[in-house]
């Protein structure tokens, strides 16, 4: 298992010419299947902490990419300082920026939960010093609560999207430039086991979403709205945001979903227009269909890049990528985590799993809404919790740990609640 960057700049085709042409749908579809779902027994775990990042004298003041460069160091990413050494931190966590500069930590997978908490909390203890010592701190929010979006790194993929967000609203420059996740990475499991584990992911989207959400308040306004950063998620293409469905062959509909899907940026070599025709979808392009004439044919590596445009709720990406949660005070990323592992340690849980969500399924906007003042969601979440709780012991982490986290969680779900009729 290794963790993505949602934003990567580089695309293959234009450094390798050597990549493999696509010749029809049928390779793309079967190659999309193969990288998106590798079985084996449940082994890995990882892990990526995204933070917005403030001033301490003024959290609302604009944050100078400078600053950030000079308290990062040599950590700093490529995207902001070109000649960087991008050294990872301490314990080997990558470090990214997001188009607003947003900091985030890709943890390494780790075969226990306990190991990968021990690596992130060294490295972000690391990062934390480096931006104290500079005036700088990090967000607790999944959205900015202070500033509103403003984009700060000039990468030809992150102003091609601005572009192409901005005639459909403002959940596009909002949750580029705005937003912090929490994204947890777990094996997709025995091959037996996928349908299952795939549709539990999803499944418990809605009750843990709102079980977790933290973006209330977005640039000095309370939206209203339990996760604003969902909402903003949710506001920019649904061809490439929506959630998958519970299927029998999730692998086969994914291949044929990214193959459908519109291009979002088509990287150009020595040129810094990335803008994709509108509405050219991939397989138009292997066919040579509409507005793909003079590109070529696409080959593995293109549709390698077009699988990093996708924003869904769960990211296949040879593992499972969980995208829904916002990002927690960074004392209590752990708690969502554990609590996530937990729920599909084993096949028995998860079927209880998939029992107990089904009445709120789907209900990706009502969760990002109301939160846990929607009664059915409340509901739901409180038995999820109840039942992950009651698996903490499946985790390996220690005792006083568990405690820590079960008390956490469950003072969540079971507090005082204002419902929505």
């Amino acid at each position: 298992m290794t963790t993505v960057h949602d934003f990567p700049e580089k695309s293959g085709s234009a450094s390798n010419a050597t990549a493999k042409v696509l010749s029809d749908r049928a390779e793309g579809e079967a190659y999309v299947a193969s990288v998106c779902f590798k079985h084996g027994p449940p082994r890995l775990l990882g892990v990526e902490l995204e933070f917005t990042v403030h001033y301490a004298d003024d959290p609302a003041r604009p944050l100078d990419p400078d600053d950030l460069a000079t308290a990062l160091g040599p950590h700093t990413p490529r995207t902001l300082r070109p000649d960087s050494p991008a050294l990872p931190l301490p314990a080997g966590s990558p470090l990214s920026l997001e188009p607003g500069c947003q900091v985030e930590i890709s943890a390494q997978p780790q075969t226990t939960l306990r190991h990968l908490d021990a690596v992130v909390s060294a490295d972000l203890a690391h990062l934390e010093s480096l931006l104290t010592a500079r005036g700088l701190y990090l967000g607790e929010s999944g959205i900015d609560p202070y500033r509103a979006p403003v984009r700060k790194l000039g990468t030809p993929r992150y102003a091609a999207m601005e572009r192409r967000f901005a005639p459909i609203g403002p959940g596009g420059a909002a949750m580029m430039c705005s937003t912090a996740g929490l994204q947890v990475c777990v094996d997709t499991g025995e091959a037996g086991d996928l349908t299952a584990r795939w549709s539990a992911v999803h499944a418990l989207g809605p009750p843990l979403l709102a079980t977790f959400a933290n973006s209330r308040v977005h640039a000095g306004r309370d939206t209203g709205h339990a996760s604003s950063r969902w909402l903003a998620v949710m506001g920019t293409e649904a061809a490439r945001t929506r959630s998958g469905e519970a299927a029998r062959d999730p692998a086969g509909d994914w291949a044929r979903r990214i193959l459908d899907t519109p291009l979002m940026v088509l990287p150009r070599q020595d040129d810094d227009d990335w803008d994709a025709p509108e509405s050219l979808t991939f397989a138009d392009w292997i066919d040579g269909r509409g507005d793909a004439a003079g590109f070529g044919k696409p080959t593995e590596d293109d549709l390698a890049y077009h699988l990093t445009t996708m924003f869904t709720p769960v990211r296949p990406q040879g593992y499972l990528e969980v995208r829904y949660l916002d990002a927690q005070p960074a004392a209590r990323w752990l708690h969502p985590v554990a609590l996530l592992t937990a729920l599909l340690a084993r096949p028995s849980t998860v079927d209880k799993v998939l029992e107990l969500c089904e009445p709120v399924a789907g209900e990706w906007e009502c969760a990002a809404r109301f939160g846990l003042a929607d009664r059915a969601i409340a509901d739901v979440a409180s038995e999820v919790v109840d039942l992950g709780c009651a698996e903490l012991g499946t985790t390996g982490l220690p005792p006083e740990t568990i405690t820590e986290i079960g008390e956490g969680v469950q003072a969540l779900v079971h507090g005082s609640r204002s419902y929505q009729s």
